[in-house]
């Protein structure tokens, strides 16, 4: 089993999070989201702006709360779990 300190290479977006473009839905602004983030606000309109969130390894995984944190953890799946309409 791997050490849950250094994670499993499932997880690298969410423990080392990168920045990457979108697009605002409401004023077509390009705006900055970080790889491990729902929603972010849009500077120019001030809206609220939710990105579709990949599959991931803390969907299925046992060790997952712990491997990205609770607080990223809790997030992701709320996200996730809108996104598929329960």
């Amino acid at each position: 089993m791997s050490n849950l300190k250094e994670g499993c290479p499932g997880s690298q977006e969410i423990r080392s999070p990168y920045p990457e473009d979108v697009k605002c839905f409401f004023c077509g602004e390009r705006i900055e989201i970080w790889s491990d983030e729902t929603e972010t606000k849009c500077p120019k309109c001030g809206n609220t702006v939710t990105r579709e969130m990949k599959e991931t390894c803390i969907q299925w995984c046992p060790a997952a709360k712990e491997c990205v944190g609770a607080e990223k953890y809790e997030k992701i799946m709320a996200r996730l779990k809108e996104q598929s309409g329960e």
